[in-house]
């Protein structure tokens, strides 16, 4: 076997029929939570964005998190001075989510779609992605401008395919 025949057999991206059946999925959750619901979301990550303490970067962003129970948690970022301790909104609205019960109402698995506002077009940050799919396999994700107009909406596993979640570990 020649080398460049072996290092194709080792390169993993999505297969189109993957990408093909997550865009399937992504329709199909959009159509059974309603247009009207996602807009919703957006807006409540809108409006939370404007409490954003961003006052180094100047970077505010605002969450709107949906939970399998149908409440919604909102979260901000809060920046520190040394950036690193920054919490995210993503975190911070998944936190919400947590110290209002939703464990132990809907299970790990919690995350139904999550909407994210922000100047940029731009999903959730590596670090945040990560701590998505902690509650979820897979969850809508929502992109907003700061008016709550919506850029795009993709999915988890889109933007975090072949990840290393908990159902790895048997959880």
């Amino acid at each position: 076997m020649t080398m460049i025949k072996l290092i194709d057999q080792l390169v993993w991206v999505p297969a189109a029929a993957e990408i093909q059946i997550e865009k399937t999925w992504i329709i199909s959750s959009i159509k059974k939570l309603g247009v009207k619901k996602i807009q919703a979301l957006a807006k409540v990550a809108s409006n939370a964005r404007r409490l954003s303490y961003s006052p180094y970067s100047g970077y505010g962003v605002g969450v709107g998190l949906l939970t399998a129970s149908g409440v919604i948690s909102k979260g901000v970022n809060a920046e520190v001075a040394s950036y690193s301790e920054t919490d995210h909104a993503e975190e911070s609205s998944i936190t919400g989510a947590i110290i209002h019960g939703e464990i132990k109402k809907s299970g790990r698995k919690f995350i139904v779609a999550i909407a994210v506002s922000h100047d940029g077009d731009t999903a959730p940050c590596g670090r945040c992605r990560q701590i998505i799919v902690e509650h979820c396999d897979n969850a809508l994700v929502i992109v907003a401008d700061p008016k709550g107009k919506i850029r795009r909406i993709t999915s988890v596993k889109i933007l975090l395919p072949y990840a290393f979640t908990p159902s790895d570990l048997g959880k």
